[in-house]
């Protein structure tokens, strides 16, 4: 995983237990994240957390694969943090194993919501020529499509990805709203000791 890691960074205006609400609660993670389909917990881990499956559909093809991941509610600073581990056999898909988390910052009557992940690459030179890129933007656009319907209430699937082109809407998703660079530091600085600890997928 020698590749640049991504890293996500939005402010929502909304608590922070609505946001982790609609990160946390599989079946509507799947409903704003553009990287997933379905999330189905399988098991429960002896550590906490559990292990799921996953599905992404592309065109002729659904990629499938497993992971594991635990979240920390209370921490002594007032953030929240969410460890995971993913992997697929399926060479289809331009993510093999990897590893990541998010973070949860409360700021005044809002929350800062960061991601910072890294996986091993199955396109290899693809990867590094634009893959890498998109699945970053994927990411970043989700989160500003989650920050909607925080913040808002509407619901994303009002913002199929094809509305990313309709630059006429001032409403829409756009993933130039997040801020895609860790400040001055890699960006799995900040990933939690649970994600050390965490079960393989």
């Amino acid at each position: 995983m020698g590749a640049e890691a991504i890293y996500v960074r939005i402010a929502i205006r909304a608590p922070l237990e609505r946001v982790w609400e609609l990160t946390q609660t599989p079946e509507l993670h799947s409903r704003w994240d553009l990287r997933f389909n379905s999330i189905v917990p399988t098991e429960t881990l002896p550590s906490g957390g559990y292990r799921f499956r996953y599905e992404r559909t592309m065109p002729l093809h659904t990629i499938r694969g497993t992971g594991t991941s635990i979240g920390e509610r209370r921490r002594p600073d007032g953030t929240r943090t969410s460890a995971l581990r993913f992997d697929t056999g399926d060479r289809l898909s331009p993510l093999g194993n990897g590893r990541g988390y998010w973070r949860y910052e409360p700021h005044g009557d809002g929350t800062v919501f960061i991601t910072g992940y890294q996986y091993a690459a199955n396109w290899g030179v693809l990867d590094r020529l634009g893959v890498r890129r998109l699945v970053g933007w994927m990411t970043a656009w989700s989160f500003d499509r989650l920050r909607i319907w925080a913040e808002t209430g509407v619901e994303p699937e009002r913002w199929p990805v094809w509305s990313a082109l309709r630059f006429w809407s001032a409403g829409r998703p756009r993933a130039s709203r997040c801020e895609r660079r860790a400040p001055g530091r890699d960006a799995m600085a900040d990933a939690p000791a649970t994600l050390d600890g965490l079960e393989a997928p």
